[in-house]
């Protein structure tokens, strides 16, 4: 059983290789973890130049601190990152499906188990990896041309913000599994994020201890290393659900495909 999900992982990360998105969706990320430290920096040189502002006016703004740089590069990240990544992943599943090639793996036989875990642990692997490099990149600019900001607080942001990555990557595939339309995978799973992101902030009190909170606790981390009340709660919830969403897909995934082979 393990061989065999090697070689199913190996045939992922091969197409993702031919299919070049080892190279762009990190340097997609790079380009948007290097973007806010640096328009950051020059906003004021910015807003002066092309601001349209009067002839010989001056525009004092204070200097963002290190963490609001690096909030704002998660918020980039959670706007046009997962827009990336959701376009890159949607057709993890259901492409196969529509075009039939799923059922030329399938029919081997291989288990449905494998199959879907394979493209999932790849899909998380491709996802954290670009988001990695490209927080990296930010807190590389970011220390460099605004402030340091202690480690431990760098670290323990990434860590729970990459554990929102993982959920909202695990709704794509789940969703990818489960339906033929990549367009209806792709609308569903921003929405879904775009929902509990706007809950979060809208309701914190009412969301607190669920996924939709991490982004918020990730950026509470990032500015003094303590996120507020209900943190635990919410990876506890995130955990579950992702296990859950998992466990379940595959359920019902084996069940649609039994049904279509019976008829």
């Amino acid at each position: 059983m393990m061989s065999q999900w090697i070689v199913l992982f190996k045939k992922e990360w091969t197409e993702s290789l031919r299919n070049f998105k080892w190279l762009w969706l990190p340097v997609t990320f790079v380009l948007l973890g290097i973007m806010q430290p640096i328009t950051s920096y020059y906003l004021v040189d910015i807003i002066e130049n092309f601001g349209g502002l009067p002839e010989g006016a001056v525009m004092e703004m204070p200097s963002p601190s290190g963490a609001e740089v690096l909030a704002g590069t998660l918020g980039q990240f959670n706007q046009i990152g997962f827009l990336v990544l959701v376009l890159a992943f949607m057709g993890t599943v259901a492409s196969e499906k529509t075009n039939g090639t799923h059922v030329m793996v399938l029919v081997k036989p291989v288990s449905y188990i494998n199959y879907l875990t394979s493209k999932w642990m790849h899909l998380l692997l491709l996802s954290l990896s670009s988001f990695v490099l490209g927080f990296a990149a930010s807190v590389y600019y970011t220390f460099l041309i605004i402030e340091s900001v202690p480690l431990s607080q760098v670290i323990s942001g990434g860590l729970v913000y990459g554990l929102w990555i993982v959920f909202v990557m695990t709704i794509v595939l789940c969703l990818s599994a489960l339906m033929k339309s990549t367009a209806f995978v792709a609308f569903a799973s921003l929405g879904t994020a775009l929902l509990l992101s706007v809950l979060s902030m809208y309701t914190p009190v009412l969301m607190k201890g669920t996924p939709g909170m991490l982004s918020t606790y990730s950026q509470q981390l990032l500015f003094n290393g303590e996120p507020s009340h209900g943190f635990w709660w919410s990876i506890v919830v995130t955990g579950a659900l992702i296990l859950a969403m998992m466990g379940l897909t595959v359920y019902l995934f084996n069940r649609k495909e039994i049904a279509i082979d019976g008829n």
